[in-house]
């Protein structure tokens, strides 16, 4: 579902068969990175460009594109690599998969701008290994672009060279993050690495590289072709009294609606509205009329919101901070007034303590040991001990690993117990799991185990 197809990254999913060349070209696609490389547009222009634009990372933290493209060393003498993570394994996300499936050639013009102006010959896109529809369609627009000469050692009759690779993972999540993800790609385990050092400057094969999300790099084409100020028209920006930004979150984002909504699935949205509001329009509000009990925001590893406060946030990055939570990867969770709280964190737990990568004995032991004791409060065994212990648990491993996984466990955790701590309570003192307002409700084989 779109509710405007006139905006940035969904302009062209309408059309006929968008995912062929045919369409690509009638719709104008390529036409800018033809432009840019024909006239010999010097590089910074494109990455100055980038940085006006306020363009932040798609895939889940937020950070400025145009100034990590800008962290490359000048005067490494080593090849420079764009790696694309198309690894989208975060529960509740799936709008990277709507671009490689519906628009692949936005994605690839828009590796021909990025690595363009970062002075990359080699992109490489890492793809995840359940995308075998979507990977199919990238491989054939590769070799469409490739017949086109819009790919290979003459890009567009120029003298600038790239190839484009994919890449298809195996189901981790951990591949997710960036490191695990470039050590997966070099055909290694995919384990996370320590930082710093930083992939800029020792990224894929130990050479500067940059690593961005699919919906990042599709943004570039109508940035470098349209300009910075057209792109930051879309959305919020705000500044203070000395010029400094309070609020910076220009750009439209994609969003995937799932759980309890009328109207599931990927909108184009400009940042700012009200979150109650996209789920109202944009998702035609909660499923048989019910009420909303609470939203996850932006993938599962993000901090739950209660209704009361899906009211007031807005969709930015930094109403997102106020209370408490990220945007994410864009994957939003509507939960209605009948959901357990206590399940769903218990579902959720059963995700992080399967996906961890097990390098780090913080996360190896902490996760499972999360799920275990969620498991035994949700059939009524557990104390308010547990719950202490749960708290103690999550502290004692977010910020002790290596990379980010364990705090996505520990931090919706934390947020759902404190937010719906009397639900929590209650499975211990009131019998175990409760029914729904029908009386409908199935502990799950895995808990009655």
């Amino acid at each position: 579902m779109i509710m405007s197809n006139e905006l940035i990254l969904s302009r062209n999913w309408s059309r006929a068969y968008s995912w062929t060349m045919a369409s690509a070209l009638e719709a104008g696609t390529y036409k800018t990175a033809a432009d840019a490389l024909r006239s010999g547009r010097p590089p910074g222009e494109l990455l100055d460009e980038v940085k006006r634009s306020g363009l932040r990372g798609r895939g889940g933290a937020g950070f400025p594109t145009g100034m990590k493209w800008g962290f490359l060393p000048k005067d490494n003498p080593k090849p420079r690599y764009l790696v694309i993570n198309a690894d989208e394994s975060e529960p509740g996300t799936f709008k990277d998969r709507a671009i490689l499936e519906k628009d692949p050639h936005m994605l690839l013009e828009g590796c021909i701008l990025a690595s363009y102006a970062i002075g990359a010959h080699a992109c490489y896109i890492y793809v995840r290994g359940e995308f075998w529809h979507q990977q199919r369609i990238l491989m054939q627009a590769i070799a469409d672009a490739y017949r086109q000469g819009f790919l290979g050692d003459r890009c567009f009759g120029t003298d600038f060279k790239l190839d484009i690779t994919v890449h298809s993972g195996a189901g981790a999540y951990i591949c997710g993050e960036e490191t695990a993800l470039l050590t997966s790609l070099e055909g290694e385990r995919g384990y996370p690495r320590l930082k710093p050092p930083f992939p800029a400057t020792h990224g894929l094969f130990q050479c500067p590289t940059v690593v961005n999300n699919v919906e990042t790099i599709a943004n570039v084409p109508y940035i470098i072709g349209r300009g910075a100020n057209a792109f930051a028209a879309f959305g919020k920006y705000e500044v203070n009294a000395e010029g400094r930004p309070v609020i910076d979150s220009r750009g439209t984002r994609l969003m995937c609606a799932s759980g309890h909504v009328n109207r599931p699935g990927v909108s184009e949205i400009p940042l700012g509205i009200r979150l109650i509001d996209y789920i109202n329009d944009y998702c035609d509000g909660v499923k048989d009329g019910k009420k909303l009990k609470a939203v996850i925001p932006g993938g599962s590893s993000c901090p739950i919101l209660t209704a009361q406060e899906a009211e007031q946030v807005e969709m930015t990055y930094e109403s997102m901070a106020r209370f408490g939570t990220m945007f994410g990867s864009g994957g939003l969770v509507v939960l209605d007034e009948d959901t357990n709280m206590v399940w769903a964190l218990h579902n959720l737990l059963r995700f992080y303590s399967h996906e961890s990568c097990g390098q780090c004995t913080p996360c190896r032991e902490g996760t499972d040991w999360l799920y275990k004791i969620l498991g035994r409060m949700l059939v009524g065994k557990g104390t308010e001990s547990d719950l202490a212990e749960i708290l103690d648990i999550a502290d004692n491993m977010e910020g002790k690993t290596i990379c980010a996984l364990a705090a996505a466990a520990t931090m919706p955790t934390r947020s759902y117990i404190q937010k719906f701590r009397e639900e929590f309570v209650a499975h211990f003192t009131k019998g175990g799991v409760p029914t729904d307002s029908r009386g409908r409700y199935r502990v799950p084989a895995t808990v009655r185990q």
